[in-house]
């Protein structure tokens, strides 16, 4: 029951929690708000409605004003020559799925399938491949990082609820002129078939644009397409802001203190105030390996499953001046580590039911002068996960950032490594070896290496 609650767990955490919150908070792989002065852009969700989505180009052209439509596939299928009209009028076109359904809900082949064949409608009928992807409700899934990458993933910085009709024309107005700043992406809808919207709500929203459009443009106000806003953007960014990252880095380590408190992990080093690695024990679920010595690890052996602490990494990646410094730092730590690891381990009562101490890993290089062997992950969207979770980690506690992670990609890929018992034993605790082998531990220091 322990294991699948923590599958379970990994799998609700890797493939809709933390793109959420990572990109929802942080704005992390996602557009949601531009850098400029002047240019703010409208963007219409869920169409286009044939009463509704007409009416709104209309109010559009009057003011010679270019927005971003996010349609769906099957809504644009019925309704072609509006999406032709919007391309003619010189709108960006982008993906909201080929029928309104959450990424949470659908499996990642699913999201694709839908992806893929509102692109294809979108290129027959203006010409033009689609750049832009927005998820219905803004909610998006692991695989939303790693299989949207002809795509850029656009949220939004103002809501103003114009869905329902009891929100009103006048609400709708004030909360946009409330908002108004240069860089906004005000996220609207021209229809209100979808669930749980209003049929006739588009009519307010309309409404509050007679008079918002005029008021923003008097103001100095520019609207611009998102592609356009992106590229100003990117010309005015050059690199990271800093307060952002520090954000992203302290939710991510609350988010690992909840994780060692659910699973009850231990430190490798309890009497020192911060433990480079944290244990407990499980049984293996994996397929068969030979570890060293000759030893083979099953499915059901009992196993010690290491952590890393990744506050105490972010904290040597922080001091750390240059990548070599991290690596010795890192070797230093392990070297001070592992023998305390193995005292703890070989004075149990049950070590001699434990065949391994095993983890997952993108530090693993020269992990084996410790004693590891290093094994690929087998294919698995569990192994996408990690290496996609591993590689935003490396991206925050490396010395370089994201520069790292251009640089001999090929390397930063999660692997499993392993030692057995007896090698940890025969390593760290000479003292155990009989403990190890009749079941019966002896006391001892367990800092021989």
């Amino acid at each position: 029951m322990g294991n699948l609650l923590l599958w379970l767990f990994y799998f609700f955490t890797l493939y809709a929690f933390l793109p959420g919150l990572v990109s929802g908070m942080f704005g992390f792989r996602v557009f949601k708000r531009g850098r400029s002065q002047s240019d703010i852009c409208l963007t219409f969700d869920d169409g286009p409605d044939p009463v509704y989505t007409p009416q709104l180009l209309d109010l559009l052209k009057r003011y010679d004003i270019k927005a971003t439509f996010f349609i769906v596939g099957k809504h644009a299928e019925e309704h072609p020559d509006i999406v032709r009209r919007m391309h003619r009028e010189g709108h960006a076109i982008g993906i909201h799925n080929y029928r309104h359904r959450s990424n949470w809900l659908m499996r990642p082949q699913t999201v694709v399938k839908h992806v893929r064949r509102t692109a294809k409608f979108i290129e027959r009928v203006t010409g033009e491949k689609a750049q832009l992807y927005r998820p219905p409700w803004g909610i998006l899934n692991l695989f939303d990082y790693t299989s949207r990458n002809d795509l850029h993933i656009v949220l939004w910085s103002v809501m103003v609820n114009d869905w329902r009709r009891s929100t009103g024309a006048d609400k709708i107005r004030n909360r946009m002129l409330k908002r108004l700043k240069g860089g906004q992406i005000y996220l609207l809808h021209d229809c209100g078939n979808t669930f749980g919207a209003n049929a006739d709500a588009p009519k307010n929203m309309i409404a509050a644009l007679e008079q918002f459009l005029p008021t923003a443009l008097d103001r100095g106000f520019r609207f611009v397409r998102v592609d356009d806003l992106m590229q100003v953007t990117a010309r005015m960014v050059k690199k990271k802001i800093g307060w952002g990252k520090r954000l992203i880095v302290g939710a991510w380590l609350a988010w690992e203190r909840c994780f060692h408190a659910l699973f009850r992990l231990q430190p490798a080093n309890p009497e020192a105030n911060r433990s480079f690695l944290h244990f407990r024990l499980t049984d293996y679920q994996g397929e068969t390996i030979r570890l060293n010595e000759g030893e083979t690890l099953m499915k059901g052996d009992r196993v010690v499953e290491l952590h890393m602490d990744n506050a105490l990494l972010y904290d040597l990646g922080k001091k750390s001046r240059s990548p070599v410094q991290l690596a010795i730092q890192l070797i230093r730590a392990m070297e001070q580590t592992m023998p305390q690891l193995a005292s703890i381990i070989l004075s149990r009562a049950d070590a001699a039911s434990i065949k391994a101490v095993m983890g997952i890993t993108m530090v693993h290089r020269g992990v084996e002068q410790f004693g590891f062997t290093v094994s690929e992950l087998p294919k698995s969207w569990f192994a996408s996960a990690t290496r996609l979770y591993l590689r935003i980690l490396l991206s925050v506690i490396h010395p370089k950032g994201a520069e790292r992670l251009g640089e001999r990609s090929e390397m930063l890929v999660p692997k499993r490594i392993a030692i057995s018992m007896k090698e940890v034993s025969r390593r760290y605790g000479v003292a155990q070896v009989t403990a190890l082998e009749t079941g019966r531990p002896e006391a001892t220091d367990g800092q021989l290496a």
